[in-house]
């Protein structure tokens, strides 16, 4: 008979996670950074070499809907009836989903959809991270503090290689996107036109489509994203997003031209991260993760860490031995050879490398690295993503051709 373990016995501590097995994204073959290549492919506008092979269309709107994760959808059919009535046909007809990149965040996903390139090339690999040049966080979502956006990122949008092409290329947004920074590296090229409700953004990008032979057309919804960060994605306000949502993309679909294909995808999914401190290890109240730690970069999910000179090795010890088998933990030259910012084995570009932490920390599970005093808002989140999980990394490319 087994004889229960003593009340004050010591259960062995959870080995650390190799970051040799974190889920990798698909770069090149299905992540957001293949998308546009192949939407342009089929516009018989060639940007960038991939093998995601989507059949070709003369008129082509991509949908994205910010925090529509693959998981969470298939998890809530009957709140999403016409999306998941698509999932069948995904990515080209595979059934699968795409892969975000990493982080799978706003800023770097927006970035990889609206160049074509992978987070170490288009430059933007987190939420913040430091800029070199004024040894500064800089937050890429509200680009603050201010750098020039064409140094930063210097490479052409697909929107305007298309638009160059002779494609009648639009951006279909909310007004207030229309001059920032982000969608003038990111999303530019062709004409932004802005629509606060989303009715108005189905109905106009609908219009777009139909008024040229050849057509590509961006669309953009925030709002299921913003229920997930305030009230995370198992609650009932997040639900009635999703449904409005899935109206949303039927209304489109309804309306599409001749010769049209819609595609729907987001930038990320979400996960949702429990208010205890097991699940919120708190960098601004832990000496332990503190030590060494000269800037605090990413986000809960998604860490960048700047460690002071001398201290890398030290940091990484430390860190993947306080998280263990709640994150991957790694070194900024390992995170790069296994291919968390592009292809393993491709490098990133020069002036990116620096941009990315000494120690790069992707949580598993739903455990997340807060800190409570320097990022207060953030730290209060419900929802959460950034890392490779699949409930994070996996998004829908749901078709619907007229």
């Amino acid at each position: 008979m087994v004889q229960p373990a003593p009340a004050d016995a010591a259960w062995p501590e959870p080995a650390p996670l190799d970051p040799r097995t974190a889920p990798v994204p698909a770069y090149g073959t299905a992540s957001l950074a293949d998308l546009l290549p192949a939407v342009a492919a089929g516009l018989g506008v060639p940007v960038h070499d991939t093998r995601l092979e989507l059949p070709p269309a003369d008129r082509a709107c991509v949908f994205l809907v910010d925090g529509l994760g693959w998981d969470v959808l298939r998890a809530h059919p009957e709140h999403a009836p016409f999306l998941t009535s698509l999932l069948p046909g995904s990515a080209g007809g595979s059934g699968r989903p795409l892969t975000s990149g990493f982080p799978s965040t706003t800023a770097t996903s927006l970035a990889s959809v609206g160049t074509g390139r992978t987070p170490g090339a288009h430059g933007l690999p987190g939420y913040t991270v430091l800029d070199p040049d004024s040894d500064a966080l800089m937050n890429q979502l509200r680009w603050q503090p201010w750098t020039n956006p064409h140094l930063w990122q210097p490479y052409p949008t697909v929107f305007q290689l298309a638009h160059a092409a002779g494609v009648a290329t639009s951006q279909v947004s909310a007004p207030h996107f229309e001059h920032t920074p982000l969608t003038e590296i990111a999303l530019s090229g062709g004409t932004f036109l802005g629509r606060l409700s989303g009715e108005d953004r189905m109905d106009l990008a609908a219009e777009r489509l139909a008024a040229a032979d050849r057509a590509l057309v961006y669309t953009y919804y925030a709002d299921l994203d913003g229920n997930g960060h305030r009230y995370g994605v198992d609650s009932d306000a997040w639900r009635g997003q999703l449904a409005h949502v899935d109206r949303l993309a039927q209304r489109l679909a309804e309306q599409l031209p001749p010769r049209s294909v819609l595609y729907v995808t987001a930038d990320h999914g979400m996960v949702d991260v429990p208010p205890t401190p097991e699940a919120r290890f708190d960098f601004d109240e832990d000496w332990e993760l503190g030590a060494g730690v000269r800037l605090l970069g990413g986000e809960g999910r998604a860490r960048h860490l700047y460690a002071v000179p001398g201290a890398a090795a030290d940091v990484h010890a430390v860190w993947r031995e306080v998280l263990a088998d709640q994150a991957w933990v790694a070194t900024r030259d390992e995170a790069i050879a296994l291919g968390w910012f592009g292809p393993p084995g491709a490098g990133v570009d020069d002036r990116v490398y620096r941009r990315i932490g000494d120690v790069v920390v992707a949580m598993s599970g739903t455990a997340a690295v807060v800190a409570t005093r320097t990022e207060p808002k953030e730290s209060a989140l419900v929802g959460m993503h950034g890392s490779v999980t699949a409930a994070e990394q996996l998004v829908p490319l749901l078709e619907v051709r007229s």
